[in-house]
């Protein structure tokens, strides 16, 4: 059990948590909610011991493993499948003990060794690791490749794997979403379930925490407060705490009101005195209630735009992709043959598997690709509104919102596209304002701010421009919930188009009425809910699981069948017979080496584990350097 009694927190002159207490059972899954800068990541930072709390008692039980993703951004050269295993440090710490004790004449250090490798799970240790990486999105090709060969938003999904790849009896994870699609998402969705440790996980996506946690803990005012439920049964809850508080709170004020009325009108007489001091105690032993402090609200709205054309953008037999480069002579098409018109109106929510080309078909449309062949036609007095993934790292660090918007307007009226928005620089402080950036933060480098202040500056900048068609890829991956619910109402508020990417199942919920299928290299409309799409997710991973299995045991029947051909066409050879040796020695190795494991099951005198421990060493030594001859056997009879 994790329990903090009365803790206090400070983070400089900032008071976090203050006399907070809350116990957590094991095997509890726990979304941890509030504000921004209430205290959420520096709570995790207290749990993993890189912050020492300034009072109170904190305790987890000694024996506990803990797991959590490394925030920083890995530099290796490491196979992606070899990266992840390491996150298994038991492996590894058994692994380094196993050459340790093979440098020594240490027999029992020895059978301890190999015993302890085997049941850190070394036999099938890759296999575990490359399933956690398929599962959030790599394809098999990928497996090997180098950790520094991948962007920025894949090497924190390896990350992720190595967190996931590690045995734990609490997980800690902050915002796990952030880089995954929807896809990626529902699988680690499936994985959290069957976690049998203790979670306790931040995160702005409710379906997220709605599907995996049972608990919520809420910081709010320094303290700790435990619901029982998740995040939907959370709210629901804390809405009705807030009406009831807010109801005593009213009652009170009336009371002390009342209180303080006799005070005032009494004090002075001598006949009254008595009564009138005695409520000045009452109103000084009264504990008071807080009045409601409710989140601060985030509310914004998209402009009427200036024009809506019918169609919006007219798409005939394009195939969309990379154009011809230095590194490819040849066009790489990811989507082919779309033959599609954007209607205004339309609520259009792009899905599909990871690498299938949504991003693509966003980026070809918002003119930031080139199309392969086709043609797309845009309606007269297309004004498009492109928020895209990696948009957050085109803002100038340097630079502060104000100067952010200044540019945009000087770089607005050189083409002409101004449609009546104010550009004097005192206008645009007020609409910065709308999006909270008032006062000092108008000024305030973009380079120091948070990924959710340069998300809402991305907005702000973006809803100034009074679009009529949006282009939305991810946009709420830096956007706390409350902004969340912001952007959701103002989309369905707003009067022209949007097309919408994302793996926030309660924005595309709430926003999309359509959706559309990116699958196969092609576009089709998808005939179904949001469910329906995760269960087709699910199945199209069984699908392709299976067929990899299939793959690989035919390519296996294929290699076996190769080798029988190449000894028919030499029967006499030396090679043949030298491959028929090494067989038969393979074979026997593989009886003597299951021969040995089941004798280290048995108990044993120390001397004799050790014999046993090299012995089982030696004979898998040695299978490993003729499976190798064997290859290489096959390759020359393949030449002969």
């Amino acid at each position: 059990m994790i329990t903090l009694k009365n803790i206090s927190l400070r983070r400089g002159a900032k008071v976090l948590l203050d006399q907070a207490s809350v116990s957590l059972n094991p095997g509890e899954k726990v979304g941890l909610v509030g504000r921004n800068g209430a205290g959420k990541s520096s709570l995790f930072a207290l749990l993993n011991r890189t912050l020492t709390e300034d009072s109170g008692e904190f305790d987890i039980p000694t024996q506990w493993r803990m797991g959590q993703v490394a925030q920083d951004m890995p530099e290796t050269d490491a196979s992606a499948t070899d990266f992840v295993i390491e996150g298994d440090t038991e492996l590894m710490a058994a692994r380094h003990e196993v050459t340790a004790a093979e440098a020594t004449d240490d027999g029992e250090r020895m059978a301890n060794a190999y015993m302890a490798l085997h049941d850190a799970g070394e036999h099938d240790a890759s296999a575990r690791a490359q399933a956690l990486i398929q599962g959030l999105g790599f394809k098999t090709t990928e497996l090997d490749k180098p950790v520094n060969s991948f962007s920025g938003g894949w090497r924190m999904r390896l990350q992720l794997a190595r967190a996931l790849m590690c045995p734990t009896e609490l997980l800690l994870l902050d915002e796990p979403t952030n880089h995954l699609d929807l896809d990626a998402l529902v699988w680690l969705e499936s994985w959290l379930k069957r976690y049998e440790g203790t979670l306790l996980v931040i995160s702005h996506d409710r379906e997220f925490l709605d599907a995996v946690t049972n608990v919520t803990l809420h910081i709010d005012a320094g303290k700790l407060v435990r619901y029982g439920g998740n995040y939907s049964k959370f709210e629901d809850m804390r809405a009705e705490q807030m009406t009831l508080q807010q109801n005593a709170f009213a009652k009170q004020q009336d009371k002390i009101a009342h209180l303080q009325k006799f005070i005032a009108r009494f004090k002075a007489k001598a006949s009254k005195a008595k009564q009138a001091q005695s409520r000045v105690k009452a109103l000084d032993r009264m504990e008071k209630i807080a009045p409601l402090m409710s989140e601060a609200d985030f509310q914004f709205e998209f402009k009427e735009p200036a024009n809506l054309p019918n169609p919006m953008l007219s798409m005939q037999q394009v195939n969309f992709g990379y154009a011809a480069s230095e590194e490819s002579a040849a066009a790489t098409i990811i989507v082919r043959d779309v033959s599609k018109s954007v209607l205004a109106g339309q609520r259009i929510g792009i899905l599909g598997a990871n690498g299938q080309g949504k991003s693509t078909v966003v980026k070809t449309i918002a003119r930031d690709l080139p199309i392969i062949s086709g043609d797309i036609t845009e309606g007269k007095g297309l004004n498009i509104g492109y928020f895209a993934q990696q948009e957050l790292d085109v803002l100038r660090p340097a630079d502060n919102p104000l100067e952010h918007m200044i540019a945009l307007a000087k770089h607005v009226a050189v083409e002409g596209k101004l449609s009546g928005q104010a550009t004097r620089e005192q206008d645009l402080r007020s609409f910065l304002g709308q999006f909270n950036f008032g006062g000092d933060m108008v000024k305030q480098s973009v380079g120091s701010m948070s990924g959710g202040e340069k998300a809402r500056l991305v907005l702000c900048m973006m809803v100034w421009q009074r679009p009529n068609l949006l282009l939305l890829d991810e946009p709420t991956n830096h956007l706390d919930l409350t902004t969340r619910e912001a952007l959701s109402m103002a989309l369905n508020e707003f009067e022209g188009t949007v097309m919408l990417v994302s793996h926030d199942r309660a924005l595309l919920r709430a926003v999309c009425d359509e959706f559309w299928l990116v699958s196969k290299g092609g576009i089709a409309p998808f005939d179904g809910d949001l469910d329906d799409y995760q269960q087709f997710l699910l199945d199209e991973s069984k699908r392709l699981k299976s067929v990899a299995q299939a793959e690989a045991a035919q390519q296996a029947k294929a290699t076996v069948t190769q080798a029988k051909a190449a000894v028919k066409t030499a029967p006499r050879s030396g090679l043949q017979k030298q491959q028929m040796q090494i067989e038969s020695d393979m074979q026997s190795l593989t009886k003597d080496i299951d021969r040995l494991q089941q004798a280290l099951t048995a108990t044993l005198l120390p001397t004799e584990m050790a014999d046993l421990g090299r012995q089982l060493k030696k004979a898998e030594d040695s299978l490993s350097q003729l499976e190798a001859q064997w290859l290489e056997l096959l390759e020359q009879l393949e030449q002969v």
